[in-house]
């Protein structure tokens, strides 16, 4: 498998249940990226699992499109529509590309493990982030 392929106008809160707040973004954010708090200036970024465990810790999904300084909204938990055609049991990750959610499977050695949820349907991705701060062997 790969990178999910996502359509960003498509990304959505899936349900009621999905739990949402306004960010700053420290950088360019398109929806349907995992983000992280960065501790240097509380703004959020995109996350990468091959670049050290804090871009690694995902706090949720960009529903929303920020510009450096903007504003985006996040999903933390619950049912998000990801923009992309999911498989139906599959667990998703942070990527090791810098803003992409991938299936747990295309994760190497040196990777960070930081699980975003498992796919309801084809379509929505029960949010539920587990960072595991572990390198992948």
């Amino acid at each position: 498998m790969a990178n999910l392929s996502q359509t960003a106008a498509n990304v959505a809160v899936g349900a009621l249940d999905a739990r949402i707040a306004i960010f700053t973004a420290g950088e360019s954010i398109t929806q349907g990226m995992p983000v992280y708090l960065s501790s240097t200036d509380g703004k959020y970024y995109q996350c990468d699992s091959n670049d050290g465990a804090a871009k690694a810790e995902a706090k949720g999904i960009a529903l929303t499109a920020a510009a450096t300084s903007g504003f985006f909204v996040l999903g933390s938990k619950g049912k998000i529509n990801l923009g992309a055609t999911l498989t139906v049991g599959e667990v998703y990750v942070v990527s090791r590309t810098k803003g992409a959610i991938c299936p747990i499977a295309d994760l190497t050695s040196a990777d960070y493990v930081t699980i975003l949820g498992i796919a309801t349907t084809t379509a929505l991705l029960e949010l539920n982030v587990q960072i595991s701060g572990v390198l992948k062997p």
